[in-house]
Formats: structure tokens, C-alpha cells, sequence
């Protein structure tokens, strides 16, 4: 790791520590208890009559900025419900993206579709606060997690109920993500080292992985035509953010690319 992508993390373990000081782990343990069931994030992909979206509530990026600046996480997740996207993508980082996680529970609280907890997962830690939240899946990405972290926290992830998105963008990760055991796998096209992005790397990459993968494209899709070469390529879901939070009508943008308008 390097550049951007160390410094985030570097924050996250830092983030991680005060968490645990302010609510400990066995304190969010007991929490989950009563929690409701999560429910099935991948389904909602697979059961989707064509391209299936993953549209994504994000306020800012380190690259970009702030990206709108009446930013309503609840206001836009029930618009992404109602004009036909299949899950919900929540960035709760705060340092880098202006997350929180207060915005995954706000919009658990107000739509049903499966939620993702999009955040830089290092430790079980956050995989507790994810469910506590109301997530139904987890990012995990190769990239910042080793051959023993992945496994680990997929398994753990598993444990609680959550269904983990496996990202990666450099193809030498691909084996042990495969290793691993995922099989709703994301390739993103953005490089998280120097954040620019290569719609094509999906398609670079899509030859090598399994039948049974279930594949997300993720970063720099913003057109009808973007989803359709993807689409004629075997990727069965996108995640989409900028573009849809950047659009002056989000509803009208997200009917648009889904071919509904």
C-alpha cells in the first residue's frame, strides 16, 4: 500500500482503537443479540431482471470533494428505493469519504432493501458495529487485507449473518480472493492507490473468474451505454455513486441508466 491508500488505513486502525474505548466489544456483542435477521444482499442482485445497480449514498471523496451539497443520506437512499435500484451502498468512513455510521442506521430504519456497509473493514470490531448498524453485507478489499485477514473475516462476517462483497483491483489478488472462499466478488476500477479509474478493468479482468462468481463492477460508470457493455460482458451488478449523488434529478439519473427512461 501507498499514497492515499495507506494513509486511510493508517486513520482506520486509529478510528478502530477509539471506537473500542468508547463501546466495547462485548458491549455491541450483547447489542446484536436482538437484531434483527439480515437480509440476503446477493439475491437481491442475482433476482434482478437485467443489470442490477448497487447505488451508493457517499457525501464526499478524497479525490473529488464534496460531491452535493444538500446531502440527505435518508432523502437520497428512499429515492434510490423508489426508481429501482436493488441495494443500497452506505459509506460510513469519516476521515476520507464524510460518512458516518449514523447514516447506515438512519437508512435501515427508513427503506427494505439490503444494505452494504462501505468502509475500509480491518478488524471484527467493524464487522460488529456493521451489524448493529442494520448492514446486511460488508466491503472487505484485498488490497488492505492479507492471505489471513480475508479468510478470517469473511468467516467471521459469515458468523454474524453479513454477506461480505469482496473487492479487489490488482489482478494478482484474484487467486486468494478466490482462495478465500468469495464468491460475490467486486472488481473496481478505480486504483484506491492514486484513485484514477479504467472502466475497462472490469472487462480485463472478468475472463478469469469462476461461473459461480457472482461479479460487481465498481468506479467510473456513468452512462446507459457503460451498463450495457458491461452487461453483454457477463458483470451481473454495478455499484454506483458519484454519478448518481452528482445528478440534479437522482431518481431521473438512476431510471436512466437502468433503461427505465
Amino acid at each position: 500500500m501507498s499514497n492515499i491508500l495507506e494513509r486511510i488505513v493508517d486513520n482506520k486502525r486509529r478510528e478502530i482503537d477509539a471506537a473500542r474505548l468508547r463501546i466495547p466489544e462485548e458491549q455491541l456483542e450483547r447489542r446484536i443479540e436482538a437484531a434483527p435477521p439480515t437480509r440476503d444482499f446477493r439475491a437481491a442482485l442475482e433476482s434482478a431482471p437485467e443489470a442490477a445497480i448497487i447505488a451508493e449514498v457517499k457525501k464526499a471523496s478524497p479525490s473529488a470533494g464534496l460531491l452535493r451539497a444538500d446531502f440527505d443520506p435518508v432523502a437520497i437512499a428512499r429515492i434510490y428505493e423508489a426508481n429501482g435500484a436493488a441495494c443500497i451502498s452506505v459509506l460510513t468512513d469519516e476521515p476520507s469519504f464524510q460518512g458516518h455510521l449514523d447514516y447506515l442506521s438512519a437508512i435501515r430504519a427508513a427503506v427494505s432493501l439490503p444494505l452494504l456497509r462501505k468502509d475500509f473493514i480491518l478488524d471484527r470490531y467493524q464487522l460488529l458495529e456493521a451489524r448493529w448498524a442494520g448492514a446486511d453485507a460488508v466491503l472487505l478489499i484485498a488490497e488492505i487485507l492479507d492471505e489471513k485477514a480475508l479468510p478470517r473475516l469473511l468467516r467471521e462476517a459469515s458468523e454474524l449473518g453479513l454477506q461480505a462483497l469482496v473487492e479487489l483491483y490488482e489482478r494478482d489478488n484474484l487467486q486468494r480472493v478466490l482462495d478465500s472462499g468469495a464468491r460475490l466478488i467486486g472488481v473496481n476500477n478505480r486504483d484506491l492507490r492514486s484513485f484514477q479509474t479504467r472502466l475497462e478493468h472490469t472487462l480485463d479482468l472478468i475472463d478469469a473468474m469462476p461461473p459461480e462468481a457472482c461479479l460487481v463492477s465498481e468506479s467510473g460508470i456513468r452512462t446507459r451505454a457503460d451498463i450495457e457493455r458491461l452487461s453483454k460482458a457477463g458483470v451481473r451488478a454495478m455499484l454506483i455513486g458519484e454519478t448518481f449523488v452528482r445528478a440534479t434529478d437522482i431518481g431521473a439519473k438512476l431510471r436512466e441508466l437502468l433503461g427505465l427512461s
